[in-house]
């Protein structure tokens, strides 16, 4: 069994003092001993035993797509573009898809608690899908490759229901919202956690480099498109942090499907509280 440390140097250089831990075991590690993962960061045993577990199959050059890495990934933005190539080419029948699947705060409120996840297949302009789509690309493959693609179909709903509860909650009855901000945004959470938790690795300023521009412009299209939700955005990247931090505090760094369908749960009854 690990036991926690007890000092603050890393474990391999007691002159390095280091804020860093493994992911994994909990050891203490400084910059140069942490190799970075999609979500946290290893130290050099955790590594070499990840190592010799992991067992890769091999397979044709021609069956290597991504799509079988990232099938939950692929599937979504597949689903969006035809559902909203279908609402495009046909008029009433995408009034009546935006009726069934958005948010209506109104019918939230009556009891219709799956419409906070719903509208995350559904859009309702080009930019909008563009936007969400290519988020969804640039994020959802490495992640879901990372954690599995049961957890990683929870943490969309997940960081999607609690975006939905924010803009229930702090929005107006008279709102009806559509689009998969808020599940995204969550993605965004859970990156930016998981450099946070690797601060002073290489992993951790390319994510902070790379994600830091594109959140702060996020962070001002509500103010610019004032149609745009900042709550569900808010409260899906909120909800990426919390599972996070969630996963990051589970013994041996295993992911589990425990902590999203907990937040999943509290998102519906949320609504009726």
């Amino acid at each position: 069994m690990t036991t926690e440390p007890t000092t603050t140097v890393c474990y391999r250089h007691p002159d390095r003092p280091t804020g860093l831990a493994c992911s994994q075991c909990g050891r203490l590690i400084c910059a140069s001993c942490a190799t970075s993962g999609t979500v946290g960061q290893f130290c050099p045993e955790c590594l070499k035993d990840r190592g010799r577990q992991r067992v890769i199959r091999a397979r044709p050059a021609a069956g290597g797509s991504l799509r079988r890495v990232a099938p939950v990934t692929y599937f979504i933005i597949a689903t969006s573009v035809a559902v909203f190539a279908v609402g495009f080419l046909n008029r009433d029948l995408r009034n009546e898809i935006l009726f069934s699947l958005a948010q209506i705060n109104s019918l939230v409120a009556e009891g219709e608690w799956w419409r906070l996840f719903t509208p995350i297949l559904v859009h309702a302009a080009a930019f909008h899908i563009l936007f969400n789509m290519m988020a969804l690309y640039q994020l959802g493959p490495t992640i879901e490759r990372r954690i599995g693609p049961t957890n990683y179909l929870l943490l969309y709903l997940a960081c999607a229901g609690v975006g939905g509860v924010f803009a229930f909650r702090l929005g107006s009855m008279d709102d009806a919202l559509v689009g998969a901000s808020g599940a995204i945004f969550g993605l965004f959470g859970l990156w930016l956690h998981a450099a946070l938790r690797a601060w002073g690795t290489e992993f951790s300023r390319r994510v902070l480099g790379s994600f830091g521009i594109t959140l702060a412009l996020n962070a001002a299209l509500p103010l610019i498109y004032p149609q745009i939700s900042w709550q569900g955005h808010l409260g899906g990247f909120l909800a990426g942090l919390l599972i996070g931090e969630a996963w990051y505090r589970l013994p041996q760094g295993r992911f589990r499907p425990v902590p999203p369908v907990l937040v999943i749960v509290a998102s519906v009854l949320a609504v009726f509280i």
